[in-house]
């Protein structure tokens, strides 16, 4: 183990379950070392910014409900094979810390991930995959796919940010006017054109073609969500009735966040060349209105 900051302390959901727990003068924190998976935020002053299911599972192998969940090297259901995990697996491996510190105005973090045998059996590529992380008053979230081999690759993914709020009826998603989107929620595949700003009427599972900045406004703050290397912006919201199947979550929770995913998803597929690297980067920033 590295030696980590005097504001970084290892705690353990269970004996092979660690988590970073950061207590810096900018923000709290709490980052999962399986999926490099950043569980809370809360900048210094504010409320915190993300969801994280109470009934969340915190065990090995299994995805965590809430939070910024990073899904690769396929986003949804895998594309040839049903019985591969939902959202690949990145999310349930355990990650490397290889860099943790303290600049004095946020903590930054560098995780590892490189394929082997088992990662080999379900995605047949050689990789290196990296996370970094800063968390201070705003959050960066890159995730660095490289492929050290001759031959390239595809890949699909998302920085699946759950984001925190008072109603998810009441907020305004605003940044996608115009943008085309396809609704996927209850086994749809309708097309569309985003008129003016979204509104979370029941299920939505929308996979918007967009590589601009989103904001959703919730009461008296704004969270800006800046994207890079991103054509795909997916808005997600169970709805009641999804809710209520979702054994990781309280039924009655589903008003409680909205998901804003900075991916390339659905027609968003990304080719790395042999030798070749994609960034995946989200930003978040929080303001008073």
């Amino acid at each position: 183990m590295i030696r980590l900051p005097a504001c970084v302390r290892v705690v353990s959901a269970t004996e092979d379950y660690p988590i970073l727990e950061i207590n810096h003068a900018s923000c709290r924190a709490r980052v999962a070392f399986q999926g490099a998976h950043i569980m809370e935020w809360a900048p210094a002053g504010k409320d915190p910014v993300l969801y994280l299911s109470p009934s969340a599972i915190l065990a090995t192998g299994k995805p965590i409900r809430g939070g910024i969940p990073i899904c690769w090297p396929w986003f949804g259901p895998h594309a040839e094979d049903s019985s591969k995990p939902m959202h690949g697996f990145a999310r349930t491996r355990q990650w490397s810390l290889i860099a943790c510190e303290d600049d004095g105005a946020s903590i930054d973090l560098r995780f590892e991930l490189r394929s082997d045998d088992e990662t080999l059996a379900l995605w047949p590529h050689a990789f290196e995959a990296i996370v970094e992380i800063r968390l201070g008053a705003e959050l960066h979230l890159s995730l660095i796919s490289h492929n050290p081999a001759g031959t390239p690759f595809t890949e699909t993914a998302a920085l699946h940010t759950y984001l925190g709020v008072s109603d998810a009826a009441e907020i305004a998603i605003s940044g996608l006017d115009g943008a085309a989107f396809t609704e996927r929620a209850a086994g749809q595949h309708t097309p569309g054109i985003q008129q003016g700003e979204v509104r979370i009427v029941g299920e939505v599972d929308r996979v918007y073609q967009s590589s601009g900045m989103v904001t959703v406004t919730d009461g008296r703050r704004r969270i800006h969500i800046h994207k890079h290397g991103s054509a795909s912006t997916v808005v997600w919201n169970p709805g009641s009735q999804k809710a209520a199947r979702l054994g990781d979550m309280p039924p009655l929770d589903y008003p409680k966040f909205v998901c804003v995913e900075t991916a390339n998803a659905f027609g968003a597929e990304v080719t790395v060349a042999g030798g070749a690297t994609h960034v995946l980067r989200t930003r978040l920033v929080v303001e008073s209105c």
